[in-house]
């Protein structure tokens, strides 16, 4: 992966499972400062160097935002609300993406419903973070396909939701740094169309129980 024209980022990773912990290993790929917060602070600050070209720090999710420029939600969308506002020191000024759905689940682990219908998660957080800017992106796709967009068969779609227009430009240079091309990005506009891109979800379970863990992106085709 090539540089941004942003140069390095000091990237901010709040969710340390599979989608928090693939985000940091790409970005620190392309040569970005990241630093992956864990809920608990980490028994050891030994950094991660497997096919990065710097290491990946790692630290409680308090320290990662305030030390941070970028911040990358990619905790629980269900309890993501409570856990950022609580952050909103460290997080005022700062770019906070967003990239989690806020969702019931079934039984099975599968999302069902929407925890804000008429809403979304990327709304409210900037209702409650209003010194953040917040950019809503990558949440309709299984989470391979957020590093690895090229592997798909037919190109993907990947869309921006946000008001401050700077914030979805360093967004988007993150996004080409993980492999998406531009004609691949679509800018939807205002936060407000975060709640299109969270409804999308839905479709997630079917696909899921029709097909398995098999890569894919909701897409836009012209």
């Amino acid at each position: 992966m090539s540089m941004t024209a942003i140069g390095t980022t000091r990237i901010g990773i709040l969710g340390a499972g599979r989608v928090g912990t693939g985000l940091a290993r790409a970005l620190a790929a392309a040569g970005h400062d990241v630093t992956l917060g864990h809920r608990r602070p980490p028994e050891t600050s030994a950094a991660d160097a497997t096919g990065s070209a710097r290491p990946i720090r790692h630290a409680d999710q308090r320290t990662t935002a305030a030390t941070t420029d970028v911040v990358v939600n990619a905790t629980p969308g269900d309890s993501a609300l409570a856990r950022l506002s609580a952050l909103d020191g460290e997080l005022a000024g700062k770019i906070l993406v967003d990239v989690s759905n806020a969702t019931r689940h079934d039984p099975d682990g599968l999302p069902s419903d929407l925890c804000y219908p008429g809403s979304s998660l990327a709304e409210r957080l900037q209702q409650a973070l209003p010194a953040t800017r917040v950019v809503k992106t990558l949440n309709t796709m299984l989470f391979t396909v957020m590093t690895d967009p090229a592997a798909l068969a037919t190109p993907p779609t990947v869309f921006l939701s946000g008001d401050d227009a700077h914030a979805k430009t360093v967004t988007e240079g993150l996004l080409a740094d993980l492999g998406w091309r531009p004609e691949w990005i679509e800018d939807l506009g205002g936060i407000a169309t975060a709640r299109a891109t969270e409804a999308a979800v839905l479709l997630v379970p079917h696909v899921l129980r029709r097909h398995g863990l098999k890569p894919f992106a909701v897409s836009l085709a012209r």
